[in-house]
Parts: C-alpha cells; sequence; structure tokens
C-alpha cells in the first residue's frame, strides 16, 4: 500500500469518449431497429463507463481512492478518464492567502496586544493533505492562530520595557516575519502545505491600554527630542563661548558668562520663539 504521493497517468478521456458513444450507439441500433434485448449489456457499459470521466485544471489535482487504498495523484490538466470505482477527490495546487483574525494575545511582557498574519500557502503534497489531516484547510486555519500567538509570546511590542530588547514585533519585521515562517512550516509540513508567505497583517494595543501606551509613546518622543535639543544647544554655546574667546571680541567673566549661557540656553530651547531684549546701556550694566 503506497504511504507517500505517487503520480498516476490515466487514460485519455477523448479515446474512451468515442468508445462509450459507440457502444451508446451500437445499444441504440440493437434495441430500436433490431429490437435483441442483448444490446441492453451495451447500454449497461455505456452507462458503467460515465462516471470515469473527469477533467483536470491547470495547478489542480485529482487523488484516486480504490476501496480505500491510494492509487496515485493526477496532476496534469486535461480531460481523462479512469475506473469508475475511483473515488476521485479534487485538490487545487494553486496559491492561495489566508488573512486571519486579528486576536488578543499577551505579548512577552504581558501586555495585551491585537495581531493577525496574512500567509500564502499551497498544498505540496496531495497525499499528505489528503490522509494525513482530516481537513487541511481548517488545520491551515487553526496552526496558523496557534503560531502567532506562540510567536507574540516569544516578543514584547516594543522596547520601552525591555531596552536590551534588540528585537520587537513592531520594529524587528523581518526576523519576525522569518520566525513566524519557520513556526508554520513546522506545523504544516505534516499536510503537505508548502508556506510561501508569511507576515504580520495587523499590530496594536488592545484597545483598554491603547491611549495609555499612545502617551507613553508621545512622552518618550518628546522626552527624546529634549534630549537632543538640550544636546545640541550645549554645543553651539560652547562653540560661541570658544570662538568669542579666540576671537578676542569680548572679554567675559565668570559671571558674565554664565548669564549669557543662560540666555542662549532659553533661546536654543524654548518651545516658542523668544522676543530679544536689547541692552541699550554698556556690558557692565
Amino acid at each position: 500500500m503506497k504511504t507517500q504521493e505517487s503520480t498516476h497517468s490515466p487514460v485519455s478521456g477523448y479515446i474512451m469518449l468515442t468508445v462509450s458513444l459507440l457502444l451508446l450507439i451500437g445499444s441504440v441500433f440493437g434495441l430500436v431497429l433490431l429490437k435483441n434485448p442483448f444490446f441492453l449489456i451495451l447500454l449497461g457499459l455505456f452507462l458503467f463507463t460515465l462516471p470515469g470521466f473527469f477533467f483536470v485544471n491547470p495547478n489542480g489535482s485529482r487523488v484516486l481512492v480504490l476501496f480505500g487504498e491510494y492509487i496515485g495523484t493526477v496532476k496534469k490538466n486535461g480531460f481523462f478518464w479512469v475506473n469508475p470505482f475511483y473515488m476521485k477527490q479534487k485538490i487545487s495546487l494553486r496559491a492561495r492567502n489566508f488573512d486571519s483574525e486579528r486576536i488578543k494575545v499577551n505579548d512577552k511582557l504581558g501586555n495585551p496586544i491585537l495581531i493577525s498574519v496574512i500567509l500564502v500557502w499551497r498544498v505540496r503534497d496531495t497525499f499528505a493533505a489528503a490522509f494525513e489531516v482530516n481537513d487541511y484547510e481548517n488545520f491551515v486555519r487553526v496552526q496558523t492562530d496557534a503560531a502567532v500567538r506562540k510567536l507574540a509570546g516569544s516578543y514584547p511590542y516594543d522596547n520601552f520595557d525591555d531596552e536590551e530588547a534588540e528585537v520587537t514585533l513592531r520594529s524587528g519585521i523581518k526576523e519576525v516575519n522569518e520566525d513566524l515562517e519557520k513556526e508554520l512550516e513546522d506545523r504544516l509540513n505534516i499536510a503537505g502545505i508548502e508556506i510561501l508567505e508569511a507576515r504580520i497583517g495587523y499590530l496594536a494595543y488592545a484597545q483598554e491600554i491603547a491611549s495609555a501606551m499612545l502617551r507613553r509613546q508621545q512622552a518618550t518622543a518628546i522626552v527624546s527630542a529634549r534630549h537632543k535639543i538640550v544636546e545640541g544647544a550645549v554645543g553651539m554655546v560652547e562653540m560661541a563661548l570658544d570662538q568669542l574667546h579666540e576671537k578676542d571680541v569680548v572679554e567675559l567673566d565668570e559671571d558674565k558668562k554664565a548669564a549669557m549661557v543662560s540666555n542662549l540656553m532659553v533661546v536654543l530651547c524654548a518651545d516658542k520663539d523668544v522676543a530679544p531684549v536689547v541692552n541699550s546701556g554698556t556690558l557692565n550694566h
């Protein structure tokens, strides 16, 4: 008994169609004109051949089974005829898209998130798809859901709480998608499924924490921007003091340097435009 996929070459349907038509013509001729009941046998043979005809479209296949025994798989497209007792299960070999539903899971840090994946797959082994699992299409859906839950629990959504995490669901797109694809290949290999592409289609915090996480992201962005502004302002003040000293423009004591630094930092770091105050006196006042 065969335990792996094998290719079956059936008889051309056009040849058997000609034979069937001859049987039909002969039976009608004998029954109507000769009135010989013997030609009922020919009519019975004609009716017997009819269930054996079938089509195979491009990128399609038919799995043939005779009384529980696997005969083979027809992958060549065309019009064919086989033993009428064969059961002919149709399995498509075309690439298919599967957009999973958005499911709520916890990431590595325990934050609830919403995630979905887009999967492109096709049947590679018709024997495994037909006989190793009960329903290979439902198997793909269930195992994809399980793989997504495992993936989400393996990475944090971002690195706010874990700054040492180099790969996150939000930033490590390439690494995460490769991990997802490998996980799905391991799970779906038993059903003879080939993974062409797997990637995250939707990713967001769950509704109950989305607003709080948005405020935290905004605060983090503001702090990061302020850090850059202050860093740049300090460099500009340092450069201004060095050039004033090198070009001997004005002599500044420590108090005047402090005042100048304070004024420059206010101007450079302020959120809004600063209104200048012109000193009409001397630097000593």
